[in-house]
């Protein structure tokens, strides 16, 4: 009884293992597919391309920073006409998967560029939140943080 037990316990155990391995697989899928939504919008802003970001957003999408609380409607007309960014990069990339339509995306940018000639912050941290819809993933808030 106990060997019939023993080799119950581990059957499970390699099977729960092997399905751990394949959701992560997916994960890390999903995360480079994420990741490479918001390295997109990070070019559509650097090269000026409001279309590119008007169809990568919510209508709802809301952007959180030091400046205030702005909706596509204010990025489009004023942050994304006025703002300059010369050159960015983003490091220690973090995923959080928060349900089948939701993930997070976390990240340190290090950016030069201006807005109406005052410098950008160089270093922010950023919280970018990432919803499923109609089968597309689109940009639902993203939220930055200037380091000193």
């Amino acid at each position: 009884m106990k060997k019939i037990t023993l080799i119950l316990l581990s059957a499970f155990s390699f099977l729960n293992l092997t399905i751990g391995q394949v959701m992560n697989a997916k994960d890390e899928a999903l995360k480079a597919h994420i990741l490479k939504l918001d390295i997109a919008a990070w070019d559509a802003w650097k090269n000026g391309d409001i279309e590119t970001f008007r169809a990568a957003t919510r209508e709802s999408f809301l952007s959180v920073g030091s400046e205030g609380i702005s909706t596509k409607k204010d990025m489009i007309e004023s942050v994304l006409v006025d703002c300059h960014l010369k050159s960015y990069q983003l490091t220690d990339v973090g995923f959080l998967k928060l349900n089948k339509k939701a993930v997070l995306l976390t990240y340190n940018a290090t950016q030069s560029g201006d807005c109406d000639g005052v410098p950008l912050s160089p270093k922010v941290l950023a919280t970018v939140t990432y919803v499923k819809e109609g089968g597309k993933w689109m940009e639902a808030i993203y939220m930055e943080t200037a380091v000193e």
